[in-house]
């Protein structure tokens, strides 16, 4: 018998929780023991409960056999992780997908199918991938592609370019965790074109899963302190669940902030002094979280408001997050995109050279929608270096990033240039997706004004609309009694008899004794204006059953 189950009159070994010591064997403590016999040993290693002796509870089962009872129960798993909460792929996607395997399986429906509205999946929508991004992702996939007369050079000469880079020459092998080096050169060069010729320190980008992992990791250097002393993050309400679902995770205080519905989902400094004054009472406000263009609301900040943000975030010492994924995406007359990192750097260097700043990239939204390769970046601006040692730290634990997802990022933020073959049909792709984006942002707003009961401001940038949605009271009564939110069995009603799948307000924040309801305008043209006609004949039917 091996050492871990030796039990003799001398000899008692037992499981122990406490660190190795002198005797342990493979985590085991030796216990010295006066001579037992075998029943008097037996009787005493029965005498201690499995829980003193490491092992899970037994419990007897329904034949009478004892069987032991889970070592992780939602009793005893990580409580931060129940707190989770993740609306755009919650509840009510889960019976979107279970509605959609009972219409295959032939379940007669009052719908043919369902559309789910929920999500910014641009290419699960209908969206066209852009060719040239594909055929150098073809190439560095498969090597042997590059002898095929039918890829133009300059992809080929971008997938060379970008194997040269890789560990054996292959997009299979890791790369320095902080991203492959070639990429965050690019990075940085796209930057500073970006920006109008500001500096960029390409040992300041970051590659990332997605900006998601990004947005992660900083919070993750962020939080710290127990009780008034935890680390507070300010995030604008709406917001996208990310951000609440990782402060949970985090075990973080939320400090919420109210975009002004009232002024196109605008953003008041007034609002951010009063959530920031609030908080510290309970907490150690640390960081102000930024979404430009914003989702679920889709406005795009001024330049001047971008110039107060940067000064409210000086004054009271907090780090900026800035979440730019959607950069590309502003539809609007007299909107213009503004990264943070060119204004603060030409609000000059009072700010420029204190200021902490961290701002996101994704691959997943834009004109490109390339949201299953998870690619990104994010460059920190004025960080500790002690601090950017441990961020260095950090990242190295997950390895790297996914390299086509990297080999992505760069074609993305190095793209065809004129006279390069594939450059006339990169620029007519990209027209012409943000040019049908910007159509049905203005097809959603004006159809969503003409219901009575729905309010919808101008989606100006982004991927969705947040209108406003009266509900009326006897339904609120009816969603109280069953322990739903309005919006949520709102939009529960509107799926079960529509087959469209939206995402309630209250997933996102929202202020109280209102309703919203969050929608994507990615379906191709037709579809969505059938979604929208569904969503228009639903709320007249609603109102009227509840009024």
């Amino acid at each position: 018998m091996s050492a871990a189950r030796t039990l003799s009159p001398g000899n008692l070994r037992l499981w122990s929780r406490a660190g190795r010591g002198a005797g342990d064997v493979a985590g085991l403590r030796t216990l010295t023991c006066p001579p037992l016999s075998p029943s008097s040993a037996g009787r005493a290693l029965s005498s201690l409960s499995a829980t003193r002796r490491g092992l899970p509870k037994e419990k007897m089962s329904e034949n009478g056999v004892s069987s032991r009872a889970k070592v992780l129960t939602i009793d005893t798993m990580n409580p931060t992780v129940k707190k989770v909460e993740y609306a755009v792929r919650g509840p009510i996607v889960q019976r979107a997908v279970e509605l959609e395997k009972e219409l295959s399986q032939g379940v007669k429906k009052p719908f043919a199918e369902v559309i789910k509205a929920n999500i910014g999946d641009a290419h699960a929508m209908g969206q066209q991938p852009i060719t040239f991004f594909r055929q150098v992702l073809a190439l560095c996939s498969y090597p042997e592609l590059l002898n095929d007369g039918s890829f133009p050079e300059d992809a080929k000469s971008r997938a060379r370019n970008i194997l040269q880079s890789c560990g054996g020459n292959s997009i299979g092998a890791y790369s320095a965790s902080q991203g492959i080096d070639s990429v965050r050169r690019d990075v940085a060069r796209y930057i500073e074109r970006r920006d109008g010729g500001v500096p960029c320190d390409p040992d300041n980008i970051y590659l990332t899963t997605g900006a998601s992992d990004g947005i992660m990791t900083i919070l993750k250097l962020l939080v710290c302190g127990e009780g008034a002393t935890r680390t507070g993050v300010m995030i604008s309400i709406p917001q996208y669940p990310l951000y609440s679902a990782a402060l949970a995770e985090l075990g973080a205080v939320q400090i919420n902030y109210y975009l002004n519905e009232d002024k196109c989902w605008s953003l008041d400094i007034s609002e951010l002094q009063r959530a920031l004054d609030e908080a510290r009472g309970h907490c150690s406000p640390r960081a102000l979280c930024i979404i430009n263009p914003g989702n679920p609301t889709g406005q795009v900040q001024s330049r001047q408001c971008i110039e107060d943000v940067i000064r409210f975030a000086a004054k009271e010492r907090l780090l900026l997050m800035a979440d730019e994924v959607y950069q590309d995406n502003v539809y609007a007359d007299g909107c213009k995109f503004h990264s943070f990192k060119k204004v603060l750097f030409e609000m000059g260097p009072e700010y420029s050279s204190t200021l902490e700043l961290a701002s996101f990239h994704s691959t997943s939204k834009c004109y490109m929608g390339e949201c299953g390769f998870r690619g990104g970046y994010m460059e920190i601006i004025n960080m500790d270096d002690e601090v950017k040692a441990q961020l260095t730290k950090l990242v190295s634990v997950r390895l790297c990033p996914p390299v086509p997802g990297q080999a992505l990022m760069d074609l993305v933020v190095n793209p065809p240039q004129p006279g390069e073959p594939s450059f006339d049909n990169f620029i007519k792709e990209r027209t012409a997706t943000l040019k049908a984006l910007a159509e049905k942002a203005t097809l959603t707003e004006q159809v969503l004004n003409t219901v009575e009961g729905i309010s919808c401001n101008p989606v100006q940038g982004a991927m969705y609309s947040f209108p406003r949605v009266t509900i009326p009271e006897k339904a609120v009564k009816e969603a109280t009694d069953k322990g739903q939110q309005p919006d949520m069995f709102y939009c529960m009603k509107m799926l079960e008899e529509t087959g469209i799948c939206l995402v309630p307000g209250s997933g996102f924040g929202q202020r109280d004794g209102t309703y919203h309801f969050r929608m994507t305008i990615l379906p191709p043209r037709d579809k969505l204006k059938i979604l929208l006609d569904k969503v228009k004949e639903f709320h007249e039917k609603f109102t009227k059953q509840y009024s």
